[in-house]
């Protein structure tokens, strides 16, 4: 039924990459278009949850076709391994190396994430290292310029892929340790700007 169900597919599709963050990334690279609707659950271990709107996820073709598939990794009291990121604060499991753009485990679900999704590919690394130093010039270009500057760098900081990338360089900025991770004070100021925050937050 899914199979056939190309009406049903095609509207799924265009109401998940509405609710995506900027012109509907896949919600697990962040990079490629989300061009194809994944089951979080697959349809092969789950049958009845094939027109589950809580199972749908936005996904690019590469990681649903040549990742992710149909694996599901459970634990041992059978709770699912893989972050489900309509649920879950992804950043809870993972931390990212912003200086690489490599994602290490905080937790299992981190780890089997990381595998299952190849969030470690080379390309997306490098697309990660690349994205923070867009995100500083564009935070300076924020805190430099007028209202409808500022209005434009929220609105592109926003809609740029890799959305993760941002998130993490605002998360990291309040930690500890913050100083060793960000060289450039400043901009680590500006990160911890609450006014920044707040229009990137919101």
């Amino acid at each position: 039924m899914w199979t056939s169900a190309r009406g049903a597919r095609r509207s799924i599709r265009t109401h998940l990459a509405a609710m995506a963050s900027g012109r509907g990334y896949c919600m697990y690279c962040g990079d490629g278009l989300g061009s194809t609707v994944d089951h979080f659950e697959p349809v092969a271990l789950a049958p009845r949850r094939a027109f589950d709107w809580l199972n749908h996820l936005l996904a690019c073709e590469y990681c649903n076709s040549h990742h992710k598939r149909d694996r599901f990794p459970l634990d041992a009291s059978g709770r699912p391994l893989l972050i489900d990121p309509t649920a879950e604060d992804p950043l809870e499991h993972l931390f990212l190396v912003l200086s690489i753009g490599t994602y290490r485990p905080l937790t299992d679900k981190g780890r089997a994430t990381i595998e299952i999704c190849g969030l470690n590919r080379p390309l997306l690394e490098r697309g990660r290292a690349l994205a923070v130093d867009q995100v500083a010039a564009l935070v300076f270009h924020w805190w430099n310029g007028s209202a409808e500057t500022r209005r434009r760098a929220i609105w592109t900081l926003r809609d740029q892929p890799h959305a993760d990338v941002l998130h993490a360089m605002l998360r990291q900025a309040l930690l500890a340790g913050a100083p060793r991770i960000f060289s450039d004070a400043s901009l680590l100021d500006l990160l911890r700007d609450s006014e920044l925050r707040a229009a990137l937050l919101a």
